[in-house]
């Protein structure tokens, strides 16, 4: 099949270059000329500028020149084209709407160079965009109003975990296509042929509407187990004694009937998907008149869990964050990935400085270049000049009073001895991950030790008292109680 993908972020580069896998002809399309220039190169580092994916540099280098192709120009391949991907990004407005800005912007210039095309073989324009229900009908008429002939609308949603995008595209759990006719289901079964009657892989034909839903109804149920575990989960762990979330856990999601997925807890979910697509859809069944009081509280667990350990800092901890200075360790919304978009650790940044921090000492092992272009213009608030980044744990814990571990990149598992090294005691360990299972040690050489899902860890006080023979710890007293 030839194929064009228009919009190489996160989901159309990992789409297109799995493609071309599969030896379609697969044209990547960006009116970015960096982005092209960069792809084009196969150079890992240009790649991961843009998109950093584990093994995406190398699906590109493999087929690029051959399957793969890239361009900022499409005018000279849209001819014969079967298929093309709406890869666009549809950031939110500040109501919880979609903002489709960019994506009316691509179609219409797609369905000016369809209209002047001279052969008019079928095609199919597919939205691999998450897009609010109905914009496949909007696809139609936009197509419509500008003349094109023997074309069809889909709806292919991608279930993509960033991070695992490439494997995830090799191997999906299932492929959702919405379609009008029986043509442009076969074409795309034929864009799809090994995952069709595949063994493991659910292949799911339905309609344009049902695709466009499936896409956020899947994200809204991921965020609401994830919600229901930071928000009745860890607070069980918190305010109830003697509770260990590790077996709370093991324990529930034993039963068969509950899934294991979502039920760490954490300081929130980020990324490009959940928040903006819960978001969406409130807003899209606010206006069909339906409540959303189940979605809203979802929504509003998840963007508490971003700065509820700092205020737990200050009133369980007792700590003061004016004037101090705080380690940061983890940028990106998770592993394995260098975006940050809706990352907690943004929510993080903003409650640190509103509460007067000296200084913040930032590292992440990907989203340093990302952090820096992110907070770099000081007209958005000065208060960002005293974010400071460093290229190693140590680094950014030295000199630092307290540390916030707010990605759970796996060289931040297992802090203890590196905390011990580079910071004494007294000394506030803040971690939105769990990711020190061996806190006790650090507790017990003075270190103060705060984790979602857990009760403030401190070192026991020896308080002197007076006594007829001298002083006393509490401790003595307890015993001879």
């Amino acid at each position: 099949m030839k194929i064009i993908v228009v919009g190489t972020g996160f989901v159309g580069l990992p789409h297109a270059a799995v493609l071309s896998e599969a030896g379609h002809e697969v044209y990547a399309y960006d009116i970015d000329p960096n982005k092209i220039a960069a792809y084009q190169s196969a150079d890992p580092e240009q790649i991961e500028r843009y998109v950093n994916e584990p093994g995406l540099p190398a699906a590109i280098a493999d087929t690029i020149d051959r399957y793969l192709f890239f361009t900022s120009d499409i005018s000279n391949v849209v001819e014969e084209t079967d298929v093309f991907y709406m890869c666009i990004n549809t950031p939110p407005n500040r109501d919880g709407s979609t903002d489709l800005t960019y994506y009316l912007k691509a179609a219409h210039d797609i369905a000016d160079y369809l209209a002047n095309r001279k052969n008019h073989n079928r095609v199919v324009l597919v939205n691999k965009s998450t897009v609010p229900v109905g914009t496949a009908r909007l696809l139609e008429r936009i197509m419509h109003e500008h003349g094109v002939e023997n074309f069809g609308v889909a709806s292919n949603p991608e279930f993509l975990a960033q991070g695992n995008a490439v494997d995830g595209s090799r191997r999906p759990d299932r492929i959702v296509v919405g379609a009008d006719t029986e043509e442009d289901f076969q074409i795309l079964r034929r864009v799809y042929s090994q995952f069709v009657n595949h063994v493991r892989i659910k292949y799911v034909e339905t309609t344009p509407e049902t695709a466009e839903a499936i896409k956020y109804m899947g994200n809204t149920l991921l965020l609401t187990y994830i919600s229901f575990w930071n928000g009745v989960g860890a607070r069980v762990g918190e305010a109830l004694p003697n509770v260990r979330m590790e077996d709370l856990k093991l324990g529930v999601t034993a039963d068969n009937r509950i899934s294991t997925w979502g039920s760490y807890v954490s300081n929130g979910a980020g990324g490009s998907c959940f928040g903006k697509d819960i978001q969406s859809l409130i807003y899209q069944l606010n206006q069909a008149g339906c409540s959303t009081d189940l979605l809203q509280a979802v929504y509003n667990i998840n963007e508490y869990q971003k700065t509820y350990l700092i205020d737990r800092a200050v009133h369980e901890a007792d700590f003061n964050f004016n004037q101090k200075t705080v380690a940061l360790l983890g940028l990106a919304f998770k592993k394995r990935t260098n975006d940050m978009r809706d990352s907690a650790a943004l929510k993080a940044v903003e409650a640190l400085l509103s509460k007067g921090v000296k200084s913040i000492r930032a590292y992440d092992p990907l989203a340093m270049e990302a952090a820096q272009e992110y907070w770099f213009n000081p007209e958005k608030n000065h208060l960002f000049e005293r974010i400071s980044y460093h290229n190693t744990v140590q680094e950014a814990l030295d000199g630092s009073d307290a540390v916030y571990i707010s990605t759970d990149w796996e060289e931040f598992r297992g802090l203890s001895r590196t905390i011990e090294k580079a910071v004494k005691p007294p000394y506030l360990v803040i971690d939105g991950r769990r990711m020190i299972p061996d806190y006790s040690s650090l507790v017990g050489k003075g270190y103060d030790y705060l984790a979602v899902g857990a009760a403030l860890m401190e070192p026991e006080v020896e308080t002197a008292v007076p006594s007829p023979n001298g002083l006393v710890t509490e401790k003595e007293l307890e015993k001879q109680a």
